[in-house]
């Protein structure tokens, strides 16, 4: 059945400048040999402007994103897998981790050619795959150098100098490990520059997603997970932050002028947790009946930092520039970098699902929603640990939930008949019929 157009809708105008990004990001990765630049390997969420004071020829590859690029694929996202277990690795284990030892098993890289191996690993540790993540791979290739930081000291709330100490001082022990490994002088500039556009682009990426309030809803998910990305590859450059203001405007000129995501929007949903990769078909069907999810905790909390406003809601993690906080030395620039990263909303609940439960219970609120997806995925222990006390506790705050199994990089573990049938009987509880 032919949609009715209710709303206006539109391509974003930087749609291709994102693409565009992301292509190069791992163009450059694959090629800085070539170049006789550094290349590093590290978690999406390790503290990646560090690394920047070693020189402005120094390209990184996240791992998560990568692995969820291969998961997209699959059919080379397979051969991955098997290869892993083949190697003896339990297929239990995370499913991102899985995809990308794959890949360096079978020495071959998503984007064609051998897989361009690191000059060192930069990772933090809070998952419980984390720094094992790289132990691993340091086992498979013992001449790479491995740094890791233990970030997990509590939730936000328990923040206090000693942690804080904790952890600056781990960061300076690496710099001095990275000065060793790389035999680089290490720049106090480049650090500070990069902090700031960390900052920046984390808190500009909150401030996107805080647009999507609007109803109808400028964004959806499904295009959402292809921009919070960068965030994931380089939240420490100047392109990513220039580009999130640049997004910033077009948003809310959407905002402005009405200009939806979805042309039938008449249901509201969030979903929770990394999707299955290989089928975001999903969101698409939601389409059909009217439903859009405007985001999640995931796509909202992975990259972007938030802060509670004076009039009670969520809103844009205020930035030490827009404080008037001058960074004057590498101490300085450490220690904001490690107190702006300890607010970060998907750090908090591997603490307790009752802080993601009243996160989430925030935005079911905020952003006007009708109902919640969420995605039992057994790809990531880590984001989904508790997920059955979040389910209650937003059920219990008035809200329908619907839940679906899945895994976020294992398409063996997906069932998209099965999960599209889940939302068939779920619409209808929402009074909702295909359109």
């Amino acid at each position: 059945m032919a949609t009715k157009q209710l709303y206006e809708t539109r391509q974003l105008e930087c749609w291709g400048k994102a693409k565009e990004i992301r292509e190069n990001y791992y163009r450059d990765y694959a090629t800085a040999h070539d170049r006789g630049a550094l290349r590093w390997a590290g978690g999406a969420w390790t503290f990646g402007a560090i690394p920047c004071g070693l020189g402005e020829d120094v390209y990184s590859i996240t791992s998560e994103p990568y692995a969820a690029s291969i998961a997209a694929n699959r059919e080379f996202s397979n051969r991955c897998l098997e290869a892993t277990e083949r190697a003896g690795y339990a297929r239990d284990l995370c499913s991102y981790m899985r995809n990308y030892w794959g890949s360096l098993l079978l020495d071959e890289f998503l984007w064609g050619g051998p897989f361009p191996k690191p000059d060192f690993i930069w990772q933090d540790h809070i998952c419980c795959s984390h720094a094992k993540w790289y132990q691993v791979v340091t086992d498979m290739e013992p001449e790479i150098p491995h740094f890791s930081i233990d970030v997990a000291v509590g939730p936000e709330q328990e923040i206090n100098d000693n942690k804080v100490n904790y952890l600056v001082g781990q960061m300076h022990d690496g710099i001095e490990w990275l000065e060793k490994v790389t035999g680089r002088e290490y720049n106090d500039d480049l650090l500070i520059e990069a902090v700031h556009n960390e900052c920046r682009a984390t808190s500009v990426w909150a401030e996107i997603c805080n647009l999507n309030k609007a109803i109808p809803a400028p964004l959806e998910e499904k295009t959402m997970y292809s921009l919070y990305v960068l965030g994931t590859l380089m939240k420490h450059s100047k392109v990513v932050a220039d580009f999130y203001e640049e997004l910033r405007d077009e948003v809310q000129d959407r905002v402005n002028d009405g200009i939806a995501a979805v042309a039938n929007e008449r249901c509201r949903l969030m979903s929770d947790t990394q999707p299955p990769w290989g089928f975001l078909s999903l969101f698409r069907y939601l389409e059909e009946f009217g439903a859009i999810s405007v985001g999640s905790l995931y796509t909202f909390g992975l990259i972007g930092l938030w802060e509670v406003k004076p009039d009670g809601t969520w809103g844009p993690r205020t930035t030490p520039q827009q404080l008037g906080v001058e960074i004057k030395d590498r101490d300085h620039a450490l220690r904001v970098l490690t107190e702006w990263n300890l607010h970060k909303p998907e750090w908090q609940h591997f603490y307790s699902p009752h802080v993601k439960t009243d996160m989430m219970v925030r935005i079911a609120k905020e952003w006007s929603l009708d109902g919640v997806m969420l995605h039992y995925n057994r790809g990531c222990e880590g984001l989904t640990v508790g997920i059955a006390e979040n389910r209650l506790g937003l059920i219990e705050a008035g809200y329908p939930v619907m839940t679906f199994e899945g895994n976020m990089g294992d398409e063996r573990e997906f069932d998209l008949a099965r999960t599209m049938t889940r939302v068939d009987t779920f619409m209808e509880t929402l009074g909702l019929k295909k359109e």
